[in-house]
């Protein structure tokens, strides 16, 4: 990094200011993160190995549903431990390098995550609108294929932005009014020129965000209108069944991310961002299972099974 006449030394760590403003509620925020962070790696591992051990899981949408919870995760364990740790002993200094890493694994799995949707979505689209076409145009190929895809366009796509920013110098004011290292406000402490970095920002976010949801709703376009022709009212509840939980996920991640996006930068909305910051870093990833888990009868049905394999197991050994 280079230095800048005039300043004295280069900047080698951030502060995350995160939710300092409010001192009295550090105990009540840790104890809070903590309980959601457990429970959303408990749910999404729930997912994970119910599509893992059983044997009417080993499905197309149920393949994408596992790398989903996965996907999870790993979003939550790039945020909270940070966040957790912060409130716990009040260190909320983060170097330099260690910023650009969250931001690049944030970066690099929400960016898995809209592609992964947009998948879903084709996987939804051909079931209903192809039904007798799906088994063949939605093979196991195809489906590794989509999934290899969405990562490394991903990863290629994240390994350019931060090594672009990497390149960037610091040497000046280090304080980030965020729980962890989000983009804009990064770049906006750099001293060096942004411009690259800027135009990379927003192609990449153009090819990452823009561009899956546009796919998306273009397959559930055709979805829905295919839907509304079918004549009998039972037939229309069960084909919209088997989306309906996929299109609230979409719905709840696409409508926050781009209402986290699209605020204005003022200072009067710094807190409101921080709130939608959290539905879609924190909330998200434990409310994704739930849905799943919750409107799907497949999941619940293997659910009864594990539970069942699991008690008569015990009631075997207790013997």
């Amino acid at each position: 990094m280079k230095e800048r006449e005039g300043e004295n030394q280069t900047v080698t760590e951030f502060i995350l200011l995160g939710f300092g403003n409010l001192p009295e509620w550090q105990i009540l925020f840790f104890l809070l993160f903590l309980v959601i962070y457990v429970l959303t790696v408990m749910a999404n591992l729930l997912v994970v190995s119910l599509v893992l051990v059983d044997q009417h899981l080993h499905t197309p949408m149920y393949y994408f549903l596992w790398n989903l919870s996965c996907l999870e995760i790993g979003c939550s364990s790039a945020i909270l431990p940070r966040l957790l740790a912060s409130l716990r002993t009040g260190d909320r200094s983060i170097s330099v390098t260690g910023c650009l890493v969250q931001l690049y694994w944030l970066g690099f799995l929400v960016a898995a995550e809209c592609r992964l949707l947009a998948a879903m979505s084709y996987d939804r689209y051909l079931a209903i609108c192809q039904p007798l076409h799906y088994a063949i145009l939605m093979n196991g190929r195809l489906c590794v294929q989509l999934v290899a895809g969405s990562l490394l366009s991903s990863f290629v796509s994240l390994t350019t932005l931060i090594s672009f920013m990497s390149q960037l110098a610091f040497c000046g004011p280090n304080e980030i009014d965020h729980f962890f290292c989000d983009l804009m406000p990064v770049i906006k402490l750099s001293c060096s020129n942004t411009s690259l970095v800027a135009l990379g920002t927003l192609i990449f976010s153009s090819i990452n965000t823009v561009l899956p949801l546009l796919l998306t709703l273009i397959s559930y376009v055709f979805v829905i209108s295919t839907i509304l022709r079918i004549p009998s009212t039972a037939g229309k509840k069960k084909a919209f069944s088997t989306c309906s939980s996929h299109l609230i996920v979409v719905m709840l991640f696409y409508g926050i991310l781009i209402t986290v996006y699209m605020l204005p930068n003022a200072n009067a909305l710094i807190a409101p961002n921080k709130v939608f910051s959290v539905f879609y870093t924190v909330l998200t990833p434990l409310l994704n299972p739930l849905i799943y888990s919750l409107r799907n009868k497949d999941i619940k049905e293997a659910f009864g099974r594990a539970w069942q394999k699991c008690w008569t197991f015990l009631r075997v050994q207790r013997n």
